[in-house]
């Protein structure tokens, strides 16, 4: 999949990394309706999955329901948008993203209650996003130590598949968490590695391969 970020002001739940990414992307003009220009003709040249990740906020600037209708006539295919709490996705803007025909993608951490993650599978739709511990992005972390957070998650067999992300970096980290997951997500590494890269298109192969084979 292609988790495309959209810069916000006031990115709480990202590091350093994807925070300084934003705020350069903001710098430059980037706003959502710039993103939905530039995703114009994204299907069918790009056959991935395609989720929009971001905050609330600049989302309800631009008015929630023509963002997710926009958003999926656009081919895009789901949202996370981790400050939208349960109550208001239940009562108010979750109707809208299922009439969309769009995925929402709820967060996790090691924190949270079994009885909360039976919840947030039964509202999710697409993945469960599993985040590694209570940090932010891009925070290096000891996989091994989260062997009781995974294990209880199998244990309570999802309907959706589970995808962890915060802090995989490198082959090592999407191994460790992949024998517990259906998958893992990559932010903060990527951007490293494609910051100062003369060759996007190269750049990025070279860390998808790094990380696979």
């Amino acid at each position: 999949m292609i988790e495309l970020g959209m810069p916000y002001s006031d990115p709480l739940a990202d590091g350093p990394v994807i925070q300084a990414s934003g705020a350069k992307a903001l710098e430059q003009g980037m706003t959502i309706h710039v993103l939905f220009d530039q995703l114009a003709g994204l299907r069918p040249a790009i056959h991935l999955p395609v989720i929009l990740m971001g905050y609330l906020n600049p989302v309800l600037q631009y008015g929630f329901e023509k963002f997710c209708r926009r958003a999926a006539e656009l081919g895009v295919d789901g949202l996370i948008i981790p400050d939208l709490p349960i109550y208001e996705f239940e009562t108010e803007y979750g109707a809208v993203i299922r009439d969309c025909g769009l995925d929402f993608i709820f967060l996790i951490t090691p924190e949270t209650s079994d009885e909360r993650i039976r919840k947030i599978d039964e509202l999710s739709s697409g993945f469960v996003y599993a985040v590694s511990s209570s940090s932010t992005t891009g925070k290096d972390k000891d996989f091994g130590s989260l062997n009781n957070y995974f294990t209880r998650i199998q244990s309570l067999q999802l309907q959706n598949p589970v995808l962890v992300g915060f802090g995989i970096r490198d082959k090592a980290s999407f191994e460790a968490v992949s024998a517990f997951a259906a998958g893992a997500i990559v932010g903060s590494a990527y951007i490293k590695a494609i910051e100062k890269a003369p060759d996007l298109k190269s750049a990025t192969r070279q860390f998808v391969d790094s990380l696979i084979k």
